[in-house]
């Protein structure tokens, strides 16, 4: 015990000469490291005759509790010094400018929505969501799409590992969910990411769409020409915007149109609803009796008519946004460009500048 009581008073002289964080670790090590000489003492407690095992662990567990204590209250002394070292080192320059605060905003996607919503909220379309993962048949089978159609091969779909699972293409699958689980008559909208195998100034292989759907007796295309006229008119903020519908091929719906609106570009101006120019807006059409049959819907007492778009198109043409990539590359000078305040709620008529 005395060559113990020895290195131990050796010891806490070293550790409280001790200038440095490292150097009071590397002294503690010998005492209370792996090999250090208390570690080894206990472990000699084996040797110890038994009468004289409890009053050799007693002062060996005294030798150690002293040198833990002396190592703690010194390491608080130096990091109190090092912390004191560094405020004397380390000046803030109090007449610089603060940074400025960073104020969340909307995406231009996330409005374009809320806009499109609202629009046709005032026309009694309720909202309803779907899962981005679903089955073959609500994303296919049902909207009478058949097996041998382009739509459904690997290079245009995202299909899971799991049989009969992919990356919804549309957001048709949520109607077909309301339209199984529902009983007409209904107005529905629906949003959402769909996924498709593209990648080019105007195609990502995420994208936003939205669909509309009205099921209901006495359905028919004027019905159905008087909504997206009226829709078109509030989103693009025009009294006026010629309109036509195109002859169109969509296997879901029977007649099918594709919606084209006027335009005129000049240089660099472009304007919406002007001009001898069309351009396509978004596709619609009544409602296939296959596809109101496959949901139990009696085709021969209720007709629908649907109507869908992506939402990266008309917010390009809204706001002037030339490349589609845009929307996802995350880079805060164009979010800081192309942003909306949550407070910006936009009108029914006038869109956001009313």
């Amino acid at each position: 015990m005395d060559d113990l009581n020895k290195l131990s008073e050796s010891l806490i002289e070293r550790i409280k000469k001790s200038s440095k964080l490292a150097e009071l670790d590397q002294i503690k090590a010998e005492a209370l490291g792996k090999n250090g000489f208390i570690t080894l003492a206990m472990g000699n407690i084996k040797n110890i005759a038994s009468e004289h095992k409890k009053e050799y662990g007693a002062q060996v567990n005294h030798y150690k509790n002293l040198i833990s204590d002396n190592v703690e209250a010194h390491k608080l002394s130096l990091e109190e010094q090092e912390l004191a070292n560094k405020l004397n080192q380390e000046k803030v320059d109090i007449t610089l400018p603060p940074k400025p605060h960073k104020i969340g905003s909307l995406h231009p996607i996330s409005r374009t929505i809320e806009e499109i919503v609202n629009i046709f909220g005032y026309f009694g379309f309720k909202l309803v969501q779907g899962p981005e993962i679903d089955t073959d048949f609500n994303n296919f089978t049902a909207l009478n799409i058949p097996e041998t159609h382009p739509a459904r091969q690997m290079h245009d779909t995202f299909y899971l590992k799991e049989e009969g699972l992919l990356l919804r293409t549309h957001t048709s699958n949520v109607q077909i969910r309301t339209m199984t689980n529902s009983k007409p008559p209904f107005r529905i909208i629906s949003t959402g990411r769909t996924y498709r195998c593209d990648w080019d100034m105007t195609h990502t292989p995420m994208f936003h769409q939205i669909e509309g759907l009205c099921i209901d007796t006495n359905i028919n295309m004027g019905h159905l020409k008087y909504l997206l006229n009226e829709f078109l008119k509030m989103f693009f903020e025009k009294d006026n915007i010629p309109m036509r519908l195109r002859p169109h091929y969509f296997p879901f719906t029977e007649p099918s149109a594709e919606v084209d609106i006027s335009y005129s570009r000049n240089g660099n101006e472009f304007k919406i609803g002007e001009g001898d120019k069309w351009m396509e807006i978004l596709g619609c059409g009544m409602v296939h009796p296959n596809v109101l049959e496959s949901c139990g819907i009696d085709s021969t007492k209720y007709q629908g008519f649907a109507f869908g778009m992506g939402v990266e198109r008309p917010a390009m043409l809204k706001y002037g946004i030339s490349d589609l990539r845009t929307f996802f590359e995350g880079d805060q000078r164009w979010l800081d460009h192309y942003n909306f305040k949550g407070f910006d709620i936009p009108s029914l008529i006038g869109g956001l500048s009313a």
